[in-house]
């Protein structure tokens, strides 16, 4: 089958989705806390209801996966998360008790474990596997802007009219992601597409294959390994911002929010500026490499951490999370691609990809709180560190090379 060849309506159609779906997920972050607490929520309840939505994200990854697979039409899919989404963000404004609270997290958990794997089902629709790392690379990009844009505007509805007017403001930023998908035009029989086979060894590499029972792919070492890595990588990353913002906060006086603002902006821009080139060169020279650049910045930035009192210093040292950021946020779906991307199961392995990001974070805000307050933060940051390093030897020792035949042969004949 050939790659598709989609119309740039559709190519910028996908900008703007990410664009704007990045906008209504920067309103369910710190803002919520903020809001609750402004409607004298106590730091315990604020906890809970924090907690019920990362429970339920963490118990829909998969299930939201298998259900994108399972559905024919990717648009429609992704249509009914954001729609759920506005529901989650109405409730929050219309009504901050307990109940509309509670039922917003859940929605929210389920509708984003739905969109984020049918966004990546559209990529792959749109544009075939060969070219999915730019693809995801440029998806990145729009991401990080839209993160950043919102972030900004919000903060300047919250701070000058209420802190209920950010939710009323992701609800109506909802509905330009609405029409944005509604552009796009794509072969929905092109989602478990296969590249074009050449004469020789890489058209057996991309002959059509069976779609893939679970079992099948719980039993992929390519699936564990990564999963493993994934784990690994989000125990050392999860708590180390909120870990340096407490140092922060704890040691200095005036400007503390400004630090922060930026240690949430820089890394944002270099995601934007460097999201293509890594999927670029994940094309070309293949996914461990560019994995091992990536993972490499976890030890490194919590050692940063650990070593450096001066709180100036950290917006500098952000910028390695924002070379970590870019190179995770387009491998996971560019790796999902290559194990099941084939075999009818790409969304469930970006689920399962889901699930272990959420463990590698629970585990590490709770054990960075519990070595910081035993053992000091210095402590804790070369745990973080330690889990960071042993990331990156599990990607040089253990991790396969995900890369397919046909896709290898066309970097090379590129450098020819």
């Amino acid at each position: 089958m050939q790659q598709p060849n989609p119309g740039q309506r559709s190519v910028r159609a996908l900008d703007w989705l990410n664009f704007f779906v990045a906008n209504v997920q920067t309103g369910f972050g710190p803002f919520i806390a903020s809001y609750l607490a402004s409607h004298k929520w106590t730091q315990g309840e604020i906890g809970l209801a924090l907690s019920v939505g990362t429970i339920s994200a963490m118990v829909s990854q998969v299930p939201g996966g298998a259900a994108v697979d399972a559905l024919r039409n990717k648009k429609a899919a992704a249509a009914w998360a954001i729609i759920a989404i506005i529901i989650s963000a109405v409730l929050l404004a219309a009504s901050p008790t307990v109940v509309a609270v509670m039922a917003a997290e859940v929605f929210h958990g389920f509708a984003s474990c739905m969109l984020v794997p049918a966004m990546a089902a559209l990529a792959l629709a749109l544009v075939g596997r060969q070219n999915l790392g730019d693809r995801l690379g440029r998806n990145a990009r729009w991401a990080s802007i839209g993160s950043a844009v919102a972030a900004g505007l919000m903060g300047l509805c919250g701070e000058y009219w209420s802190p209920r007017s950010v939710f009323w403001l992701t609800a109506a930023l909802a509905l330009p992601a609405l029409v944005a998908l509604a552009m796009i035009e794509y072969d929905q029989n092109a989602a478990y597409a296969k590249p074009a086979a050449r004469p020789g060894k890489a058209a057996a590499a991309v002959a059509g294959e069976p779609r893939e029972t679970i079992l099948d792919l719980l039993r992929d070492r390519r699936m564990l390994t990564f999963a493993a890595c994934v784990v690994l990588f989000h125990l050392s990353n999860a708590a180390m911002l909120n870990l340096a913002a407490g140092e922060v906060t704890a040691g200095m006086g005036d400007n503390v929010q400004l630090v922060i603002a930026a240690c949430i902006i820089v890394p944002q821009a270099i995601v934007a500026l460097m999201s293509p080139w890594v999927g670029r060169t994940a094309q070309a020279w293949g996914r461990r490499p560019v994995l091992i650049l990536g993972f490499c910045a976890l030890p490194l930035r919590a050692l940063l951490f650990a070593a450096v009192g001066n709180p100036y210093f950290l917006v500098p040292v952000q910028m390695l999370d924002g070379l970590s950021a870019a190179v995770f946020g387009v491998m996971l779906p560019l790796i999902a691609a290559d194990v099941a991307g084939g075999k009818g199961r790409y969304n469930l392995c970006i689920g399962l990809f889901g699930l272990s990001a959420g463990i590698g974070a629970t585990l590490s805000t709770a054990l960075a709180g519990f070595i910081a307050d035993h053992l000091g933060n210095t402590v804790s940051f070369l745990a973080l560190a330690s889990a960071g390093a042993a990331a990156v030897l599990l990607v040089w020792l253990a991790m396969p090379e995900t890369r397919d035949a046909l896709e290898e042969e066309n970097a090379r004949d590129a450098t020819v």
